[in-house]
């Protein structure tokens, strides 16, 4: 979906969700006998859904422009099934940037708290342990709060920063995961031959133990990406996330949170299904790849930073 949303898109993003009263649709007019123009931000207006069967175009519907909506229109009018499908590359890019600056800084730490121990495990020991003492989603707020107004708020509507956010906030969590089989490797008679060589620190960490934390790093990734996800969506949710008009799943759910029980639901149901089953679909991933690296391993969650991947710590 986030690849080809341009092609699944049954509009253009830039026609339907970003400049509507910038570009223009042509339809049949049947009071007129006549192909008719208008701007897409009137017909948007003309299109809303807010409950009520004078106002909502539902899923798989035409509405008096012409114009298919495979999941319906939102509550301003603009096309849900578009807002989706565009939607899905914001929140992947959030995740992938999340997850991978998380996974970098956790493997970097956990490299070297493992191979010179001491002070520097003991410095990195409390600090991770202060980050993870302060409830998580208040931390996301305060900060997202804070930073909103700054030059780096501005970047892709705060996605960039929302990313780094809980970049920030999450490493330690995967610096737990990645520390105990780290701490192994670093006893193990190679790298002890490594370091009688005269091999330095970072040769030694690069080729020595870091490939055999590989297995680690992809799994909690993928495990810790659908957390992140649900996350976005989640502060989205709360009005603190994407800022409008770019698409995101849990601003969708936001705006029909009001109309569930009426004959618009499809504004925040069909958005809440997805990012259920994308948070369900990326644990699953995870727990193949466990079993695939470590087929001894438990089905569940043998630990609570396994736990807290999941999204657990949101």
């Amino acid at each position: 979906m986030a690849a080809f949303a341009p092609t699944l898109g049954t509009t253009t993003a830039e026609q339907n969700l970003y400049a509507p009263f910038s570009n223009s649709i042509e339809y049949y007019d049947a009071d007129l006998g006549q192909v008719t123009e208008t701007l897409v931000g009137n017909a948007n207006l003309q299109t809303r859904s807010q409950g009520y069967s004078a106002e909502n175009v539902g899923p798989l519907t035409y509405d008096q422009y012409d114009r298919f909506h495979p999941f319906g229109t939102l509550t301003d009018g603009k096309d849900l099934f578009t807002f989706l499908v565009h939607g899905a590359r914001v929140s992947l890019l959030i995740g992938l940037l999340s997850v991978g600056t998380s996974a970098l800084l956790a493997t970097v730490f956990a490299l070297i708290s493992a191979y010179y121990r001491g002070v520097a495990d003991l410095v990195l020991v409390i600090t991770g342990d202060t980050i993870m003492g302060v409830p998580r989603l208040l931390l996301l707020i305060l900060l997202t709060v804070l930073l909103t107004d700054t030059w780096l708020g501005g970047l892709y509507d705060g996605g960039v920063l929302l990313g780094l956010i809980l970049a920030g906030t999450g490493w330690p969590f995967l610096w737990r995961a990645f520390r105990g089989p780290t701490l192994q490797i670093a006893e193990e008679d190679w790298v002890d031959a490594a370091r009688s060589y005269g091999q330095t620190p970072t040769g030694i960490m690069r080729l020595h133990m870091l490939p055999y934390l590989l297995g680690y790093l992809l799994i909690y990734s993928s495990l810790v990406l659908g957390g992140v996800i649900l996350a976005v969506a989640g502060l989205s949710f709360l009005g603190l996330g994407i800022t409008a008009p770019t698409p995101e799943w849990g601003r969708a759910v936001d705006l029909g949170r009001e109309y569930v029980a009426t004959e618009s639901w499809h504004i925040s149901l069909i958005p809440g299904i997805m990012v259920t089953l994308v948070v369900i679909a990326f644990n699953a991933v995870g727990d193949a790849l466990r079993d695939a690296v470590d087929p001894r391993s438990d089905a569940g969650a043998t630990d609570a930073s396994e736990t807290e991947s999941r999204g657990g710590g949101v």
